[in-house]
């Protein structure tokens, strides 16, 4: 099962709706955030949840499950199969466990989601964090308590204590465990250390050099420039000889996590400029007002803009006349760390927009976590 594929899937489907990740949230009774993880490929659908998405989006399960379309369509027994499915876990769950019992699975079961999804950003080459190297502590540590309430409320426990050599084996497991744990801190917080320093002296890195272009587009671009998977789609595939570049600079600053901000100025003559024009108001622009408390934009004419309230902008402004401003401010964990008015003239900037520490956005969004 393809994570990234089904969540591409969902995000075609959603925009085919002309929906808003807000709308759709609130279609489902989820949050826009649950959204948007559904949609980065980071979480899937609980599978309750399922079949009330494949038939808003009038397509079958199979096909939202492969995360793409088929030729034909699942058959009446099939999704009745999926339906009762999705019913008989719930039932299950209700019937059968007590209001601790309840907790305790649940405690355990999110305990493993958890650990699934580091193991699954190790596998797929993703490097992890520090923070996320402290999220799997906890969750092994959450799996060990909820484990032993299960085994307590379930009767298992007592059963276990009584057999012979249960004793000896949870003080050989206790030891082994707090030796690997001593390690463990002793290796987090060293690591930890490690990176604090460094980000003392971890500086911008600037680049105003046309020629280097390509290489720092997310689409043609190593694992340094991929920028958390935003669509730069909105900015030129190249630059061509008929495209006279007013201005470039193209900034990447990594703390903690990657942070990116660029822009290009282009003046272009009066058929490339109608033309470009024109593909940028045929781009499918998302949502974008209230995110980072950007405004309605009016010191230029907003041409398309991709916007994610968890990673940033890309947008496109004109002047109207000849002149094209791309520009992007991705980074992730609601604020820049880098002091983007250095980088960029504020009339670049959306009209209003404030990834600050000390935003409304920033404290609004990080109250919820």
């Amino acid at each position: 099962m393809d994570q990234q594929k089904i969540g591409e899937f969902i995000q075609v489907l959603r925009r085919e709706k002309k929906l808003t990740q807000e709308q759709l949230a609130a279609q489902f009774g989820v949050s826009s955030r649950t959204v948007s993880r559904w949609e980065t490929g980071r979480n899937l659908p609980d599978i309750s949840l399922l079949v009330e998405i494949a038939d808003f989006f009038d397509v079958d399960v199979r096909e939202l499950i492969d995360g793409g379309r088929k030729s034909e369509m699942m058959d009446k027994e099939t999704r009745e199969v999926a339906v009762k499915m999705a019913d008989y876990a719930g039932k299950e769950k209700s019937r059968l466990l007590s209001a601790v019992q309840i907790m305790s699975f649940i405690g355990v079961l999110a305990a493993l989601i958890t650990i699934g999804l580091q193991i699954y950003l190790r596998s797929a080459d993703v490097r992890p964090t520090v923070l996320e190297n402290l999220s799997t502590m906890m969750s092994v540590t959450a799996l060990i308590v909820m484990a032993v309430i299960t085994l307590y409320v379930t009767g298992l426990l007592e059963k276990m204590v009584k057999t012979k050599g249960f004793h000896k084996a949870v003080e050989i497991i206790t030891i082994a465990v707090l030796s690997l744990a001593i390690l463990r801190w002793v290796i987090l917080w060293g690591s930890i250390g490690l990176v604090v320093l460094d980000s003392f002296f971890e500086k911008p890195e600037v680049y105003t050099d046309i020629s280097s272009y390509t290489e720092q587009m997310s689409f043609g671009a190593d694992s340094k420039w991929t920028k958390w998977g935003m669509d730069e789609s909105i900015w030129p595939q190249e630059i061509t000889d008929s495209m006279e570049v007013e201005d470039y600079k193209m900034v990447y600053y990594n703390p903690w996590d990657a942070q990116y901000l660029g822009y290009l100025v282009v003046n272009y003559r009066p058929d490339e400029y109608a033309k470009e024009t024109g593909r940028l108001r045929n781009y499918e622009s998302t949502e974008y007002i209230g995110y980072y408390c950007v405004e309605e934009e009016h010191t230029y004419e907003l041409l398309a803009v991709y916007a994610d309230p968890y990673q940033g902008f890309v947008y496109a402004l004109t002047d109207g006349e000849s002149r094209i401003i791309y520009a992007e401010q991705i980074f992730c964990n609601y604020m820049m760390d880098l002091d983007y008015r250095e980088y960029i003239p504020g009339e670049y900037l959306l009209d209003g927009f404030n990834a600050t520490k000390d935003s409304p956005y920033y404290r609004e969004m990080t109250k919820k976590l």
